[in-house]
Formats: structure tokens, sequence, C-alpha cells
């Protein structure tokens, strides 16, 4: 017998037909099928410890514009006090730019973005805010500015494919708001307007001839649709640095509230503000805006336009809180109730308490 046929016969010798030991190849294991990426369910991202976090600390540095606007607007008038907080804060942000040395963008789409992102976030709504603060309780324009977070529900559910309206976040928001109106109670509406200090302006020609003071609550609505609009547009600001975008848009406002400022305040017939106006303005311009706004954008890219929206729940209870611990106020029982209440629909919004409980009762026992 041949070798070959031996070694074809017996294939555990070598052609010395010699036993050897042979291991047997391991089958080619089939190529892993690529992975398939999960679906959008129609809901925003979920928020984590660090959002929350975030969250808190962003409604901590808005909580106190409110404070600072009660302030200054004792010698400015309105849009005299929202270009001081949009030009100090721009120059804020301009001068971090150049120290991270962030290459800043020649595309006039970007710059054109910038300006309508400056209108929707800074000129329509603080404008309006701050002018209805002249003629309503402030409590009463926190209360209305509470419903950001139900337009913003709706515009996302309109605009975006993954920020749909679920049962869930709808009974949540509508949780909040009414935590809101318990923290915050129900004010008498209209208040005495604020008398900027100074020589008579122009602005406060118009609005009296024109008799505005009860539109104040409804500039106070449409400063929240505003701001609705503004979480659904920031979203293709996604690839661009959060400060380099704070830094546009408060820019392009400040450019934007300038004639305004000179046909409406003719500001130079103002006497000079106080010192505690000028910290108010400061203050405002670099917490408030400025830093609040560089973590804005981080967080709208974290946790999407309606999460970021619940903010407007958290800002009464920070205020309250920064009361307590620096002005020596006292928590009354309704606010506690009210901050709890807060925390509740806060909690269905994020759902993961839900969806534990629910796995509890699933489990056996």
């Amino acid at each position: 017998m041949s070798t070959d046929t031996w070694i074809a016969l017996y294939p555990e010798y070598d052609r010395d037909r010699r036993l050897v030991r042979r291991i047997p190849e391991s089958p080619k294991t089939p190529p892993r099928p690529p992975e398939k990426r999960k679906e959008s369910n129609g809901l925003a991202p979920r928020m984590d410890g660090r959002s929350w976090l975030m969250l808190i600390v962003l409604s901590v540095l808005w909580g106190g514009s409110f404070f600072f606007t009660e302030i200054a607007l004792v010698d400015l008038p309105p849009f005299t006090l929202v270009l001081g907080r949009v030009a100090i804060a721009a120059m804020i942000l301009w001068w971090v730019v150049l120290l991270r040395d962030i290459e800043i963008p020649r595309d006039p789409r970007i710059w054109l973005s910038f300006l309508v992102m400056g209108a929707l976030n800074n000129l329509i709504p603080f404008c309006l805010i701050v002018w209805s603060q002249t003629h309503i309780a402030s409590g009463l324009a926190a209360i209305l500015n509470a419903t950001t977070p139900l337009f913003t529900l709706i515009i996302a559910h309109l605009a975006t494919k993954n920020e749909r309206l679920t049962r869930r976040k709808v009974i949540g928001v509508l949780t909040g708001f009414a935590g809101v109106v318990i923290v915050i109670g129900l004010p008498d509406a209209v208040v005495t307007a604020i008398e900027p200090g100074g020589a008579s302006s122009a602005s406060e020609d118009v609005f009296a001839l024109a008799s505005f003071a009860p539109f104040a609550p409804v500039a106070v609505l449409i400063a929240a649709i505003s701001y609705g609009c503004t979480g659904v547009f920031a979203r293709r600001f996604k690839d661009t640095p959060p400060i380099l975008t704070a830094a546009g848009q408060t820019s392009a406002s400040t450019l934007m509230l300038i004639p305004i400022c000179i046909l409406i305040d003719t500001p130079w017939n103002l006497s000079f503000p106080k010192t505690d106006t000028i910290l108010a303005v400061l203050g405002i311009a670099a917490f408030s805006t400025a830093l609040a706004y560089i973590l804005y954008f981080q967080l709208l890219k974290r946790a999407g336009a309606s999460n970021l929206l619940l903010v407007t729940f958290l800002i009464p209870v920070s205020a309250i809180l920064l009361g307590v611990l620096f002005l020596g106020e006292t928590l009354a029982l309704r606010q506690i109730g009210g901050m709890a209440v807060i925390g509740l629909g806060l909690a269905v919004i994020d759902g993961r308490l839900i969806r534990r409980k629910g796995g509890l009762r699933k489990s056996p026992a």
C-alpha cells in the first residue's frame, strides 16, 4: 500500500507511518452581525445624576435673576437693564473664548443662527419678563414663567422625532406646575409700576399712553413660548462649543437691543445708577447670564430640550431657599408642601422611581 493511500486511510499517522496526534481544526466562527441601534422610542434622553445636579445649579443661577432684576429696576428702565445684562455677559464670554483659544466660526449661516437664538432666548423673553415685573407681582411672573415646560413639550412634540409627548411627562409637568402655584401662592395680579430713577424716560411715556399694563401677564406667557422654541432651535448647536454658542447669542441680542434702547429708553437722560444697581447688573450678567448659559448648553446636549426646561419649576424653590439661607427668611408650611409636590412632579417625569416600583411588583415574592 502506497504512503499516500495509507495517509488517506489513516490520517492519524504521518508519512513514516508513525502515530501522531492531530489537533482538529476548529470551525470558523462566523462574523458577528452588526449591532442594531435601538430605534428611538419617542422619548427624550434620560436624566442621570449629573444632569440633575447641573439642573439644580442652573436653577440657582437663574433664580437669582429675579432678585437682581428687582434691585436694578429701581434705577434703570427695562430695555436698558436687559442691554446691560447681555452686553456685559457677551464681553465675559468672549474673553473666555479667547482664553481657551476656541476657533471663531466664519460661516455666515451659524451667525444667522446666533441671531435667531439671541432673539428667542434673550431679546424677546428678557424684555417681556423684565417689563412685566414693572406691572405685576414677581410671584405671578414666576408662576406664568413656570408654564415654559408645558409649551416646550408641545413644541418639541411637533418639531422633533425623539421628544414626543407621553402621558407620564404631561402628568409630571402638570404636577410640577401645581407645586409652583402652591409654593408661590396666588399673589395680586397688578402692582404699582416700579418707577426708574432719574429723569422721565420715553419708555414710561410709551407704556403709559398705550396702557399696556393689563397685558403684562400675557407678555410672560409669550416669553415662556419663546423659551420653548429656544430649547428646540438650540439643538442645531450640538457640535458647537457651549461657550461659543452663549457668546454668539448674547452678542447678537446686544446688537438688536442697542437701537431699541436708544429709541425707547433714551438712556442719556437717566441719572447715574447707584452702587447697588451696578452690582445687581454685574451679578445678573456674570452669574445669571454668562455662567448660566455655559451650563445651559452643556445640559441641553445631555438631557434634551423638554428635560432642560424643568429648571423653571426649580427656580422658585431656589429663590426661596436663597432667601432662607442669606436673608434670614423662614419657610412656611405651604412652601414646604409645594416643594414636595414639585419633587413629585420631577420624579414622575424622570420615571426611574416608577419603573423601579413597577419592577418590584412584578418580581416574585
